[in-house]
């Protein structure tokens, strides 16, 4: 599969976005993001990526504490 086809998936929007909130997108793939027609896939993930990771650190932190 080409990286242009990966970086439309769904999948793969997910992969370029979990990797650039971790800060461990390479290069290439940073790039490569840029130059899709849309920015709103990305958008749309990582506004629901960032909101389950804070659901998931409250959750963690609301165990640890009961």
């Amino acid at each position: 599969m080409s990286e242009s086809k990966q970086s439309n998936s769904l999948w793969g929007v997910f992969k370029s976005v979990a990797a650039s909130v971790f800060g461990v997108q390479s290069h290439q793939n940073y790039e490569n993001d840029f130059q899709q027609k849309s920015f709103v896939p990305f958008l749309l993930v990582g506004i629901v990526f960032v909101i389950a990771l804070i659901l998931g650190l409250v959750a963690v932190v609301n165990i640890a504490l009961n």
